[in-house]
């Protein structure tokens, strides 16, 4: 069953590196960065090469839900096995497209693939029925995640479902003051710790509003205040380690398109809100 496998170690190292210290990050990125050198090291040469200690590899180890090193590398190797293309890496580089285009449809199809098959089931069932039980849905962001927001108000709304974002967070706490018991928030956030963002689901809390977490960290103060939390996954840092904050939007846009399909494909009227919506633009096309 979907959800139930658990995410590979190195999307698990990528989901929780904001939560390791700097000790614990020199171990992950030097996972990330030579993942198939690792499956055959001892912990006590990983400890030399990462420059930190076998406990503190011992702890990464458990943060990314395995026993331990031997653990991770036996998972590790199993995954390689597993992968369906031996000939990708973690590399881009200018003067290998192809190869690198390779790489970058590999890592990005792991990403979609891991966010989806770990979406919790009994969870999903949840937020759809509440989706379509609410009088307004309000999609909370900021930053580069606002367009997966709008995006998302634009396709609920083309389904009968009364949406609403803005581009403008005070706008969006504005909005946030008028919901009421049974109206949905999808706040969206890489990170998980966007202030304002928490401000929005605060008030959304006390209108007594369902709130619906999409973050890169289950463990992020947004996911924690959520009533229900889908956690994406982004590979980035294996590209670019020096990268301290998510760029991409892939995954989260993904989850999005995801529950479109399943709210029109299970509400009812939801076809014909999209013909009515087809025809107003009808004349608008040549």
């Amino acid at each position: 069953m979907p959800g139930e496998k658990g995410f590979n170690v190195i999307d698990k190292i990528a989901s929780c590196y904001n939560d390791l210290f700097d000790a614990e990050k020199r171990v992950a990125d030097y996972i990330m960065a030579h993942s198939d050198q690792v499956i055959n090291m001892t912990v006590a040469e990983l400890a030399d090469e990462s420059e930190s200690s076998k406990a503190t590899i011992v702890r990464v180890c458990k943060k990314c839900g395995c026993k331990g090193f031997y653990h991770l590398k036996i998972k590790m190797a199993k995954e390689m096995v597993n992968h369906d293309n031996a000939e990708v890496s973690n590399t881009i580089d200018i003067n290998h497209l192809e190869q690198s285009l390779r790489n970058i449809l590999a890592n990005k199809y792991e990403e979609l693939k891991q966010t989806i098959l770990n979406i919790n089931i009994k969870d999903l069932e949840c937020i759809i029925n509440c989706i379509k039980n609410a009088n307004l849905v309000l999609f909370a962001a900021q930053g580069n995640t606002i367009p997966i927001a709008l995006d998302g108000a634009y396709k609920f709304t083309e389904l009968g479902i009364t949406s609403f974002s803005s581009t403008i967070w005070e706008h969006q706490l504005v909005i946030a003051h008028r919901l009421k018991k049974g109206d949905v928030v999808i706040a969206i956030s890489a990170s998980g710790e966007s202030k304002n963002l928490l401000s929005i689901i605060d008030v959304a809390a006390k209108q007594k509003a369902t709130v619906v977490a999409i973050t890169n960290s289950a463990t992020s103060s947004l996911s924690s205040r959520a009533d229900y939390h889908i956690n994406t996954i982004s590979r980035e840092r294996l590209f670019f380690p020096e990268f301290s904050f998510v760029l991409t939007r892939l995954a989260a846009m993904t989850v999005i398109e995801a529950l479109f399909f399943l709210l029109a494909s299970s509400k009812a009227d939801s076809h014909s809100y999209i013909d009515i919506h087809e025809e107003s633009m009808a004349d608008d096309k040549i």
